[in-house]
């Protein structure tokens, strides 16, 4: 399989993960994704970037079959409001395209947060920062990897 950025990031760090891959599938979204891997949709995550008024960029990653609640997300980052950037603003910005968004290995480290649903999970499965490949890693080996925090985020 081909390494990916993020991947070669936790090879460095020593942080175990197991890859999948489901290129040559027309999967697009997360729950297609977790359809093309055969996993539950709640154990694959979605990487979403905002923008909060202030202007700075935040980083949410949640179930795949869930929305991010967005009165949740700004009240988590200390924020009167986020919105979702655009999706030509995600690879100046993080290194990564639409649909091969990782937390893994962006250009710059944004203040993330992964939903507090990872708690009750083993693994979850998230983008290994190209699309047609995914992750699969301990919640708190992610936590090594990124600094992140867990909190309620999803409506």
């Amino acid at each position: 399989m081909q390494k990916t950025n993020a991947m070669r990031a936790l090879d460095r760090a020593h942080i175990d993960y197991e890859p999948h891959s489901y290129a040559g599938t027309d999967a697009i979204s997360g729950t297609e994704v977790a359809d093309a891997l055969g996993f539950d949709a709640a154990k694959v995550f979605k990487t979403l970037v905002t923008q909060g008024k202030s202007g700075a960029h935040y980083v949410f990653i949640i179930p795949s079959d869930r929305e991010l609640d967005l009165r949740k997300a700004a009240e988590a980052a200390k924020e009167k409001s986020v919105a979702m950037i655009r999706a030509k603003d995600l690879l100046p910005l993080t290194g990564y395209v639409h649909g091969g968004c990782s937390p893994i290995g962006m250009k710059k480290t944004f203040i993330t947060f992964l939903d507090e649903s990872a708690r009750s999970r083993e693994t979850i499965v998230i983008s290994a920062g190209k699309i047609g490949y995914q992750i699969e890693i301990r919640p708190e080996d992610l936590m090594k990897a990124v600094p992140l925090a867990l909190v309620d985020i999803t409506e």
